[in-house]
């Protein structure tokens, strides 16, 4: 593995989280989104992310600088993609802004550029045709908290090349990851696949109007002895993933139950501005939600 230049596309909440690993790792990092604005959000997430590392891998401040220098920004995506050994794609989770973004990306992408998705559900060969290098294309999947949760799932297509897979791997591992390469595509990987029913019981409970939030969390605390209950997670992964993930599976399913519970993310959550532990409020409120508090589980 010779890469050097890493593009990330998107500086949502595991787009930046995987631009300052890769970057502290010693990595030259360009950092794409849509626009300025979106981009100087993303370097006030930085700071962020320094406090992280010095209280959990007690970064030093010469460390957090050199990261801090191999970050560039932009929004113009041929300039973000002009050097790039591999670029990972951490966009919206909806396919048809994949597909577009993947058709545009083509074009402007050097020869040698790997391309890898981030995506949470959906399966590489969903998009391979629209990279126009089926062969140099796979799934790279992060968990939140990725310098803590330090698991990279590695996911091919039938058409990846075996060479471009290994050589992901092993950027995995040069990241800090422990890499978990995946013998065949599986919708939801092997985290999602596990997780993904456990958010969606939950929230089906909620949309048949069983329980409230804490109320659910509270009953697979005590019972499990888990230190967060499904919505508690739903905070940390973001509203607005987990809508999309929902709003697909339920306009495939017509699952009653999965519809009600995306318009309750929709109007209740997203609408009412409540995105998650990344934006202050979601299911709970931040920096100390409920959940962490010594009465929860009375």
């Amino acid at each position: 593995m010779t890469y050097k230049n890493v593009t990330v596309a998107g500086s949502g909440i595991l787009g930046y989280q995987i631009a300052f690993q890769a970057a502290f790792h010693g990595f030259n990092v360009s950092v794409y989104d849509i626009n300025d604005e979106v981009l100087e959000k993303a370097k006030a997430k930085f700071q962020l992310m320094c406090k992280a590392f010095r209280k959990d891998l007690r970064a030093t401040q010469e460390q957090l600088d050199k990261a801090f220098d191999n970050l560039s920004y932009t929004s113009d995506l041929a300039e973000a993609v002009k050097d790039a050994d591999l670029m990972i794609e951490a966009i919206p989770e909806i396919p048809d802004i994949k597909i577009e973004f993947y058709e545009k990306l083509a074009k402007l992408a050097p020869e040698k550029t790997i391309f890898a998705t981030n995506t949470s559900t959906l399966l590489p060969s969903q998009f391979a045709e629209s990279t126009g290098r089926p062969a140099q294309f796979l799934a790279l999947h992060f968990a939140n908290k990725i310098w803590m949760h330090n698991v990279a799932e590695i996911m091919g297509h039938p058409g990846t090349d075996p060479k471009v897979f290994d050589e992901v791997v092993a950027f995995a591992t040069a990241i800090g990851m422990v890499a978990m390469p995946l013998h065949k595509e599986q919708p939801g990987y092997i985290m999602n696949s596990l997780l993904a029913p456990f958010i969606d019981a939950g929230l089906q409970l909620l949309a048949k109007e069983v329980a409230d939030p804490h109320t659910i969390d509270k009953t697979w605390m005590i019972v499990t002895g888990a230190p967060v209950g499904p919505f508690g997670i739903l905070d940390t992964i973001g509203i607005n993933t987990a809508y999309n993930i929902t709003k697909l599976a339920a306009e495939t399913t017509q699952n009653p139950a999965r519809l009600k519970a995306a318009k309750y993310l929709k109007e209740q959550m997203i609408d009412q501005n409540k995105m998650g532990a990344a934006t202050g409020e979601g299911f709970y409120t931040y920096p100390n939600p409920a959940f962490m508090q010594p009465d929860f589980l009375k």
